[in-house]
């Protein structure tokens, strides 16, 4: 398997494909690269130059007792496209990946042309005074005791309910997309898991105004796990060349439920 070697000598799995003009994506908390395969192909064939890498502590990256954090991972990241020599870039980050995307082009925008945030939790996603439409503090204790507990079955809870919208009003769950996300979230170790929970209670407001090249943010209106008014327009109003795409009824995973449209969303503003 294809991986580089960390500053502290993690070891991060990636998928290189194609050529042209590089996209990379960054996953979703507790996935893989996996998770991009609909836009990764997508994109291959449109010829572009496709990269995903297993987060640190997920997939079939390294589960170090140390490094389980978002700074940590945005250095994985900066040292992935350093090792690849990725320069004009696309950097496409769905949910905690938006947040690593978000501080990953805030440092490193010589190397970056355009990002995406997809369902992220930037600029924060935790209820406070300036934020309300945010998740509230038993909701983040849910998620820990959900790691801590019985992992397997907790991670059969998670897909059909918040995470791909299943619960709502005429959704069709699909046995194999859950199947496919408790496939890829076992395969990760707890210790991250749980750590990335520290990771949603950050505020990336600093890293978004720091951002000048063109960012488009998507977000379905019936996001269970980040909602829609705790993340955009919020978000929006503090890039400076930030764009908005909203999605009446799609939810958290609407990359993979709904690739069909996103796909083609996410070519058009690539190309424009």
């Amino acid at each position: 398997m294809p991986t580089i070697a960390t500053h502290d000598g993690a070891n991060i799995f990636y998928k290189d494909w194609g050529s042209g003009q590089p996209i990379v994506f960054s996953h979703g908390w507790p996935l893989s690269a996996d998770d991009w395969d609909a836009q990764m192909m997508f994109f291959l064939k449109q010829g572009y130059r496709v990269i995903a890498h297993d987060r640190r502590g997920h997939g079939r990256s390294d589960q170090p007792g140390a490094g389980n954090d978002m700074d940590t991972w945005v250095a994985d990241l900066a040292a992935l496209t350093e090792h690849l020599d990725l320069r004009d870039a696309i950097h496409i980050g769905h949910s905690t990946g938006g947040g690593e995307v978000a501080r990953y082009v805030a440092h490193h925008q010589d190397r970056v042309a355009k990002a995406v945030l997809v369902a992220s939790l930037t600029p924060n996603m935790y209820r406070g005074e300036d934020n309300p439409s945010g998740q509230p503090p038993e909701w983040f204790e849910t998620i820990r005791g959900g790691v801590l507990g019985n992992r397997a079955e907790f991670y059969r809870f998670v897909p059909e309910n918040p995470f791909y919208g299943y619960s709502l009003d005429g959704a069709e769950p699909s046995e194999a997309i859950i199947a496919n996300w408790w496939r890829q979230g076992m395969a990760g170790g707890a210790l991250a898991h749980l750590a990335s929970v520290d990771s949603w209670l950050e505020d990336y407001t600093a890293d978004l105004e720091k951002i000048t090249v063109p960012v488009l943010v998507m977000h379905g209106e019936a996001d269970q796990v980040v909602p829609f008014a705790s993340s955009v327009p919020r978000a929006v109003d503090r890039l400076q060349k930030g764009s908005l795409k909203a999605y009446p009824g799609y939810p958290h995973g609407m990359l993979t439920t709904h690739a069909d449209v996103l796909n083609p969303d996410l070519l058009a503003f690539i190309r424009s």
